[in-house]
């Protein structure tokens, strides 16, 4: 049973969160590329950053602060421009974005943090942000978490935020997040950024191992093409507003459920922006069970999701198992091949590594069917109809989930104009 429900305002849902996006013109196409969420007192903060060794500026800034000192007031993040490979000009402008930030809302200009995403190899235009900044902090709403997930937005093409609350000893807590990414998407991490914000009370070597392994769980669990960027970020804050006691033992019940919410905002961003993948037309759960240990399960699940093969026959609906049972061969998992089964939905093709006749019309349909679900769903991005691949290799107890989406002629499309 679900120990908590939805609720709506995005990051500003939790208490003592306010936030806003606009146009500051950094954008050629005039949509909002400025974002900034405030807490409105100093909040416990953690963060997990992309692996690629080309890594941006912000990430950069970021992963130092936060090893020197776990809390932050602000996160400030601009689309249009990521701010990686710029050399010293792009740490200059990461230095000078948290000063002005800090100037503006009167704190400490460590307690701004920064992000950015879009073009690999351009400078942030400072002016056009200096300019837009005053307009930008004296906007902060307690209901501007829907136009903060916009104007962080790319290539995404719809904004995606979720909220969450439950109730411990009489008391409300709360967890929001939003996230931007469309391509570039692939595990440790995925080409994307996330913001999470939390009222509950919790210490600070908590939080960060509750996000890792979240992260762990969701956004490292989920690709669209293969390629890591230079700027993923997640970044969680968690301010203490809800008033409860503050949780330091990952196995007290407080913390448990804390972890399960800071899961599922995690799940619900990370299968979002598989739903947008760029020319994307549904979303793909891959299963992977009778795996050894769950790590070994996860790899599984991931090297599915990730073969183009897989990804082109979803397209195509084209209910091709042997690609599947091909990917999950040579995801390094040692397993025995008479041990295979594989499900598409509920129709079973392979069971105990032998083929089985199926209903190959039944089998099109199903896929047919949920990109449709998909397509018709509200703002065409749902969640809730995967193309579901079930994966079977051995008899441990060992699971695993990745989700990533179908690769069409768009996506190349997309990619081949992407500056021009």
């Amino acid at each position: 049973m679900t120990r908590w429900q939805r609720i709506i305002g995005g990051v500003t849902a939790p208490r003592g969160y306010r936030a806003n996006g606009i146009r500051a013109g950094l954008k050629a196409s005039g949509a909002p590329d400025l974002s900034l969420i405030v807490s409105d007192l100093p909040a416990i903060a953690a963060g997990v950053f992309t692996t690629n060794h080309v890594c941006a500026a912000p990430v950069t800034y970021c992963r130092q602060r936060l090893q020197t000192k776990a809390t932050a007031q602000a996160i400030l993040c601009n689309a249009g421009h990521a701010n990686a490979a710029t050399g010293s000009q792009g740490w200059a402008a990461v230095l000078e974005q948290a000063e002005m930030v800090a100037s503006a809302l009167k704190i400490s200009p460590e307690m701004v943090l920064v992000a950015s995403t879009g073009v690999i190899g351009q400078p942030i235009p400072l002016e056009k942000l200096r300019q837009a900044l005053p307009t930008l902090t004296n906007s902060l709403s307690e209901t501007g978490g829907d136009a903060a997930a916009r104007a962080i937005m790319t290539t995404d093409l719809v904004p995606k935020s979720i909220a969450l609350e439950a109730q411990w000893e009489g008391q409300p807590i709360r967890i929001g997040g939003m996230a931007k990414g469309s391509g570039m998407i692939h595990p440790n991490m995925a080409t994307m950024l996330a913001f999470i914000t939390c009222d509950a009370a919790v210490s600070p070597h908590l939080w960060q191992a509750m996000l890792q392994r979240a992260c762990d769980r969701s956004f490292n669990q989920i690709t669209v093409d293969g390629d890591t960027s230079t700027n993923d970020s997640v970044i969680a804050l968690a301010n203490g507003q809800s008033r409860t006691p503050a949780m330091t033992d990952a196995a007290e019940p407080a913390a448990i459920l804390l972890e399960e919410m800071l899961t599922e905002v995690c799940t619900y961003l990370a299968k979002a922006i598989a739903r947008d993948g760029e020319g994307a037309t549904c979303l793909i759960e891959v299963q992977v069970s009778g795996a050894s240990d769950d790590a070994s399960a996860r790899q599984v699940a991931r090297t599915i999701a990730g073969s183009m093969l897989v990804k082109s026959a979803i397209y195509g609906r084209d209910p091709n198992w042997g690609r599947i049972a091909a990917a999950a061969g040579r995801a390094g998992v040692p397993f025995d091949p008479s041990n295979l089964a594989i499900s598409l939905g509920d129709i079973v093709m392979i069971s105990q590594g032998q083929p089985l006749p199926f209903d190959r019309a039944a089998a099109n349909a199903y896929l047919v069917n949920q990109a449709q679900r998909n397509q018709t769903a509200e703002n065409g991005q749902s969640v809730d109809h995967p193309v579901v691949l079930s994966v079977k290799i051995g008899q441990g107890n060992g699971t695993g989930v990745a989700w990533g989406c179908d690769l069409s002629y768009d996506y190349v499309k997309i990619n081949a104009e992407y500056t021009t």
